[in-house]
């Protein structure tokens, strides 16, 4: 890996840790106690607030604002214009900068184009969350969610295809473009060894 590559619009503020390899784009903002990890790319007007843990390898694109007590982990993927919220109830004239909510997404998630993650939720490893919706509880691993509010449809392969599994029950499938092995147990997906 190489050091970070960060394009001159961008505003990096003083101890802000940014990881080998990772590119900063036009008109970004990172604040200074941001933390990014390697290989990250960070699309044009991206905003990272300051209590913000970004993961080796995600790809934030263009015009998505990762607001305090966001946790992305490994391998996500937040779409364009998708939206992070950090307060529950704001109100422009009350200030609840001590009651921000966290919210974690967890390895290998994808968030699509213009969806919304409401604070205080988790969205699980591998889920998907299709575009423009909005997610106001948890999403399980591998769950294939969409919709206002969002609901769950479906399960998604780590490769990001789609299962032929039911939402619950007891049985097993394979991803159609790798392979791999995948069970539902009620309502839990895990890929096999």
């Amino acid at each position: 890996m190489n050091s970070p590559t960060i394009h001159p619009s961008a505003i990096v503020d003083e101890g802000a840790f940014i990881g080998e390899g990772s590119r900063i784009w036009h008109w970004v903002h990172v604040c200074g106690g941001a933390r990014i990890g390697k290989g990250v790319s960070l699309g044009q007007n991206v905003f990272v607030g300051n209590k913000v843990v970004i993961g080796d390898h995600c790809k934030i694109q263009n015009n998505v604002s990762v607001y305090d007590n966001v946790t992305l982990e490994e391998g996500v993927f937040c779409g364009p214009s998708m939206v992070f919220t950090n307060v529950h109830n704001p109100r422009a004239f009350i200030e609840r900068k001590n009651e921000y909510r966290n919210t974690l997404v967890k390895k290998g998630a994808t968030l699509g184009a213009n969806c919304s993650i409401v604070c205080g939720t988790t969205v699980g490893e591998y889920a998907f969350v299709g575009a423009g919706a909005v997610v106001t509880k948890d999403v399980p691993a591998y769950a294939l969610v969409v919709g206002v509010p969002a609901r769950h449809i479906g399960w998604m392969s780590e490769f990001g295809e789609h299962l032929a599994l039911p939402l619950q029950g007891h049985c097993e499938t394979t991803c159609p473009r790798t392979g791999a092995r995948y069970v539902i147990n009620d309502r839990t997906v895990t890929k096999l060894p």
